[in-house]
């Protein structure tokens, strides 16, 4: 049986690789792949669950993605009122790492707001993932996601500085990331932060 995939269709090499990378952590178990045009995405036979589109690609066919509007993001750059209006949604990606990464989770929220029901395998990889951090460390990751400095989340804890900063390391030790989109996509996943609190 073939896994679906979420397909990237962009020109843009480099903006398609970090985009890759912010999906492959919000959704593990399932395969990202970038297309550099759009013969090499009508070549694969590839079963698609959604599909990050640039706004130049989709322009040109707009035909072919109709039919996949409910799947279909559109990568921008800036304004989004047209293709809003035509029913698929978008991601600007002249904005920050950290609000791409809140757009693809309100989108992802607003698709399957139960989020996805888990094979017992992936049910396991989650259960893992919650239980990895201490609770005190769930507490500064859901400050640190929210934005406060070190000085305010020792203030909010009623810890001291140095303890926060040991909390801070264990965290992107336990974590393999120092980058606060990545951070954040944990916490919303992994039910420690909502969405609607970052």
């Amino acid at each position: 049986m073939q896994r679906p995939e979420i397909a990237i269709i962009s020109e843009n090499t480099l903006s398609a690789m970090a985009l890759r990378s912010l999906l492959s952590d919000m959704v593990p178990g399932i395969d990202v792949v970038s297309y550099n045009n759009i013969e090499d995405f009508g070549a694969s036979d590839a079963k698609i669950a959604h599909c990050f589109v640039s706004a130049n690609i989709l322009f040109h066919n707009t035909e072919m993605f109709r039919p996949l509007v409910s799947r279909t993001i559109v990568i921008t750059e800036g304004e989004t009122s047209t293709f809003v209006q035509s029913g698929f949604r978008t991601i600007d990606a002249t904005a920050s790492e950290q609000d791409i990464v809140r757009q693809i989770l309100r989108i992802h929220h607003a698709g399957h707001p139960g989020g996805h029901q888990h094979s017992g395998e992936m049910t396991a990889e989650v259960t893992k993932a919650q239980s990895l951090l201490s609770a005190r460390e769930r507490d500064v990751l859901v400050l640190l996601v929210k934005g406060l400095i070190n000085k305010e989340i020792a203030d909010t804890l009623n810890i001291s500085l140095p303890t926060v900063v040991f909390h801070r390391n264990n965290i992107y030790d336990k974590l393999q990331t120092r980058s606060i989109a990545r951070l954040t996509i944990y916490a919303v996943l992994n039910n420690i932060v909502a969405l609607s609190d970052i």
